[in-house]
Parts: C-alpha cells; sequence; structure tokens
C-alpha cells in the first residue's frame, strides 16, 4: 500500500466517521423530539453526544484528508481544477458558517430550555419549541443534502 492509498483510506474512514455522527445524533435528537417524559428526552439527547462529536471531527478533518489525499495522488492544485472535487469543497465549505449561525446559539438556548423542563419535571413549551426550531431543522436537513451530494460527486466522478 503506497502513501497515496493511505491517504484515501484515512479520508474514507473520516467521512464514514462524520456520516455516522450525522445520521445517529440526527435519529437520537429525533426520537428525543417525540418522547412523552422530559428525562427520556435528557437521555436521548445526552445519547447523542458521541454522535455529535464524530460530526465535529469528521466536519474538521473531511476535507484536509481529502486535499490531502488530492496531493498524495498527484493531482494539480490539490484537484481543485477537477469539477467534481472543486463542486465537493464549496458545497462542504458552506456547511461551515452553520456552526456559529445556527448550531451553537440554538444549543444554548435548547440547553437552558431543557435544563428548565428537567426542573419543572415535564416537557414544556419551550422545550418543544426547542425541538422544533425550523432554523436548526433546516440547518441539519442542509448538512445531510450537502454530504449526500459530496458522497455522490466522490462515488460518481461526473465531471
Amino acid at each position: 500500500m503506497g502513501w497515496d492509498d493511505l491517504a484515501k483510506l484515512v479520508h474514507v474512514l473520516v467521512a464514514f466517521g462524520f456520516i455516522a455522527g450525522l445520521i445517529g445524533r440526527w435519529v437520537l435528537l429525533h426520537s428525543a423530539a417525540r418522547a412523552a417524559e422530559v428525562e427520556s428526552a435528557y437521555q436521548l439527547s445526552q445519547a447523542a453526544a458521541p454522535f455529535e462529536r464524530l460530526v465535529i471531527m469528521g466536519g474538521n478533518l473531511v476535507l484536509p484528508a481529502g486535499l490531502l489525499t488530492a496531493w498524495a495522488q498527484d493531482y494539480p492544485w490539490l484537484g481543485l481544477t477537477t469539477g467534481w472535487m472543486l463542486v465537493s469543497v464549496v458545497i462542504l465549505l458552506t456547511i461551515i458558517p452553520l456552526v456559529p449561525l445556527v448550531f451553537l446559539p440554538r444549543g444554548r438556548v435548547f440547553e437552558a430550555a431543557m435544563a428548565s423542563a428537567r426542573a419543572a419535571g415535564t416537557v414544556t413549551p419551550e422545550l418543544r419549541a426547542a425541538f422544533a426550531d425550523p432554523m436548526v431543522a433546516f440547518a441539519h436537513w442542509y448538512e445531510l443534502t450537502a454530504v449526500g451530494i459530496v458522497v455522490a460527486l466522490m462515488v460518481l466522478k461526473p465531471f
């Protein structure tokens, strides 16, 4: 196995972790939002934490690993002159602003709503609203869709 194969393997493993994190987080938070009891919602939301860490780590590493792979495979300009690679990079970069603009501030609102609901011993309207936040739902769907498109581009290499 050459250096280029090792770089590709690392890139694929990071991508698998990133995607597993996205899906695992989504499934657990979706289940938490439907929970009738606040402690069940809390436990499910806490169970999503390891998946969130996979999203954070994978999100931070997938692009550098991909560029390293392109470099190891001798693509000129780290592959950015290849259409599908350039489009993939651009799509991945559009996910980054979601963190400071949506996930962090709305996450603080969610945490406060969860703490209040737990103190009250019931799922409150504020917690339901935090779970149903349309901006967070949009951001999660955008993230999943963008990553799905990038995976399709990597597999199909259409241009």
